[in-house]
């Protein structure tokens, strides 16, 4: 059985996380790995309530990170960490390094928030995060018919996209530029995927790829 594999895709709001993670699961799917598809926040009780303060107010600072915690708490415990152990890839649309990002820019340490999350939470094998500037990812939000909910807002965003951006000296970190078409990002990302070595193809002897 080959080894568990977890792929975090990660940045702002309007950078195309979602429709990357999907792309990315039926490659590797394509590819012969057994692929989870998830996301945070979930669809479980803590993830509910998060997703509704979107729409109707964010909450707190302290209840909003304590939401956080206990909805990735469960995530791991039903779905990352028992898929991982069955040597399947775990594709996130979303993970701790979001509420590093999102409360960090409420005035929470970045690296105090990652602590906490990584008492309990693995580590990815690989972070792909999407970036864009700012009024970009807005007008891709707008584009798409949304109105920017409470998460999305500009200063917010910068804040938020600076935190992601420190995260560039991560030895299991890509920065994957999202400015370009779907397929021109789609391909970064599955080139980083078998590099990291989620998926067969890669020659780690001559850095050879055969992204098709």
């Amino acid at each position: 059985m080959p080894p568990g594999f977890l792929i975090v895709l990660d940045g702002i709001d309007g950078t195309g996380k979602s429709t990357h993670a999907r792309r990315l699961g039926n490659w590797l799917t394509s590819r012969g790995r057994d692929v989870i598809l998830s996301c945070e926040p979930t669809d479980g009780p803590w993830g509910a309530k998060l997703r509704e303060s979107a729409a109707t107010g964010r909450l707190s600072p302290d209840d909003e990170l304590l939401y956080f915690l206990n909805d990735r708490r469960q995530h791991v415990e039903e779905i990352i960490a028992p898929s991982l152990a069955a040597g399947k890839v775990v594709v996130l649309d979303r993970y701790y390094f979001s509420t590093m990002a999102y409360q960090g820019a409420r005035g929470f340490n970045p690296t105090e928030i990652r602590r906490l999350n990584e008492a309990f939470a693995p580590v990815p094998d690989l972070l792909l995060i999407l970036d864009l500037e700012v009024d970009t990812a807005l007008a891709r939000i707008g584009s798409r018919g949304d109105t920017a909910n409470a998460f999305e807002k500009r200063e917010n965003l910068e804040r938020c996209r600076t935190i992601f951006l420190s995260l560039s000296n991560e030895p299991f970190t890509r920065i994957i530029d999202s400015n370009g078409t779907q397929d021109e990002v789609a391909a970064l990302i599955r080139q980083a995927a078998q590099e990291w070595g989620a998926a067969p193809g890669y020659d780690a002897h001559d850095g050879r790829t055969a992204v098709k």
